[in-house]
């Protein structure tokens, strides 16, 4: 074969070989501007609730530090008195945790929590806030273990997971967390298993001052040393059958909800959050914690006596709209309804 003929055919089946081996790579997608890299999908997590209204002035959640009076007039479950002398209160324990919490060192820590994870704070310091400059002493062998008694949402959201860590590293204590909803967490403290409360119930924690179950902490001016707030969110099924987003307040839309006889579930457990839930409701219901004010609604209104995760757990499946502390939702969320 010529020379001038061969050229020209390996010429063209370079070119053919050149165009395949583009079309094979991988196109570089655009950076969005601002960002560091390509734009990441959003996650879906497989649940089916929303917050559909937040931030509302009647849906603030204020929580509170009370240290247990060891002179306290001790009850068993029943009401019953008992003997002081089986009872012993931690007080050095709890005097520590509570001054670590209320310094600087310990609201920079609730304050920063959950930002790098989620993108926003999940509970804010009080202007007004309480604080601490006592000097905190180590733990002895008598003072190491501390009982500590509160609600689920502090729990359930992480914010003691994160914070007791730090608190224990530095001075050696050991925390011992029962989480429960604020009515089973007080009670557990008139009964002497604990030496301090974490909760967030104003009406309840004034009547466990007034019975004479709290104390002042030294440097402190009362017993009920409210330092952090968050928000209580309505959460409920991403259609929204009941149109509460376009309702004019959450009291709107807890009637929305009513008058529409769609799904809630309620923690009805005495909590906080079942606290607030119940003054949300219109009047004219009579929904209160005794299960007669609420038997006319059971086709619609579940109260499940049950801690915030089982309860978002449960609105999940079923659809329902529930009352929930922005923390513990989020987290939930973000965990794909898994909350240890």
């Amino acid at each position: 074969m010529k020379l001038w003929k061969i050229i020209p055919a390996t010429i063209v089946m370079l070119t053919l070989l050149a165009a395949l081996c583009a079309c094979g790579e991988k196109k570089e997608e655009p950076v969005p501007e601002g960002s560091g890299s390509a734009a990441q999908p959003a996650q879906d997590t497989g649940i089916g609730l929303d917050i559909l209204i937040e931030e509302d002035d009647s849906m603030i959640n204020t929580y509170s530090l009370l240290a247990v009076n060891p002179q306290a007039p001790w009850v068993d479950a029943d009401g019953n008195a008992v003997d002081p002398s089986t009872v012993y209160i931690n007080t050095t324990g709890a005097d520590a945790l509570i001054n670590w919490m209320l310094s600087e060192e310990g609201l920079n820590a609730a304050g920063q929590y959950g930002f790098d994870d989620y993108g926003e704070y999940l509970f804010y310091i009080k202007d007004d806030s309480p604080k601490s400059t006592a000097e905190i002493p180590e733990a002895t062998p008598e003072t190491k273990t501390i009982r500590l008694s509160t609600t689920t949402s502090v729990n359930d959201s992480g914010l003691l997971g994160y914070l007791l860590p730090i608190f224990e590293g530095k001075y050696g204590y050991s925390v011992e967390v029962v989480s429960a909803g604020t009515g089973k967490a007080i009670a557990n403290a008139k009964m002497g298993n604990a030496d301090l409360l974490l909760v967030h119930a104003k009406s309840q924690e004034e009547d466990f001052v007034n019975a004479g179950f709290a104390r002042v902490v030294d440097g402190q001016n009362a017993e009920r040393l409210s330092f952090m707030y968050n928000y209580f969110v309505l959460c409920g099924p991403k259609s929204d059958p009941a149109g509460v987003k376009a309702a004019a307040d959450v009291k709107a839309a807890f009637k929305a909800i009513a008058d529409g006889k769609f799904l809630f579930v309620s923690r009805g457990d005495k909590s906080g959050t079942h606290t607030k839930e119940l003054s949300l409701w219109p009047e004219e219901l009579g929904i209160d914690v005794d299960a007669e004010t609420f038997e006319a609604y059971q086709d619609w209104y579940v109260s499940a006596n049950a801690g915030m995760a089982v309860c978002l757990s449960m609105a999940n499946e079923r659809q329902a709209y529930i009352l929930s502390d922005k923390a513990t939702f989020l987290t939930f969320k973000a965990n794909g309804g898994i909350l240890e």
